[in-house]
């Protein structure tokens, strides 16, 4: 396989000195984001986040989804274990694009669900890939992890390309008033871990 073409650089936070890797070249054509902490020299486990970019939740703090606190709570666990990767993926409204998950956001003020409002527009409830993010682990030559994540999906993909997948961390965060309904039809029609 070839190795994705990166630019590295410095990137300080608020959970200390990460490493951001921009993807300029992969197999969806897509410029995709790991941030990075930590020596990865060593074959001991890598905790990692497989996350999807989502606009409203990640940079203005939306209460309809949890992924701004599943991004943040990431950060955090990779910060306090000195050594991790968070897989950013340009694949916003669960792949279907910002236009349409704001498409999507209007059924739902009209009382569909989130699969609902996909499936309306023409969409498979969620149209994400992640191959992308083995793609990338597999450059680095990263064969065992940790993975954070609620999804069985991202489990699935990951073990599918030989990624030994030794552990499920769970990420429960950001549960509110405004994204009860969201969650519960995360956890009863796309099988997320949640309850």
């Amino acid at each position: 396989m070839t190795k994705p073409k990166t630019i590295t650089a410095k990137l300080p936070t608020q959970w200390g000195d990460f490493t951001i890797h921009a993807i300029e070249q992969s197999s969806d054509g897509k410029e995709h984001v790991a941030l990075t902490m930590g020596d990865f020299s060593t074959s001991e486990p890598l905790l990692i986040r497989i996350h999807s970019e989502c606009l409203t939740g990640d940079a203005f703090t939306s209460l309809r989804c949890d992924c701004g606190p599943q991004l943040e709570a990431a950060m955090k666990k990779i910060s306090e274990e000195g050594r991790g990767m968070i897989i950013y993926l340009r694949q916003e409204g669960r792949g279907i694009g910002l236009i349409n998950k704001i498409k999507a956001y209007a059924l739902q003020d009209q009382g569909m669900d989130t699969v609902e409002a996909n499936i309306k527009l023409g969409f498979a409830a969620d149209q994400r890939s992640f191959e992308v993010a083995a793609e990338i682990l597999e450059a680095l030559e990263i064969k065992t992890v940790k993975l954070m994540t609620n999804n069985p999906q991202k489990v699935k993909a990951l073990q599918d390309a030989e990624i030994n997948v030794i552990e499920r961390v769970e990420l429960k965060f950001g549960k509110n008033p405004h994204n009860e309904s969201y969650l519960a039809t995360k956890h009863g029609k796309l099988g997320h871990f949640l309850e």
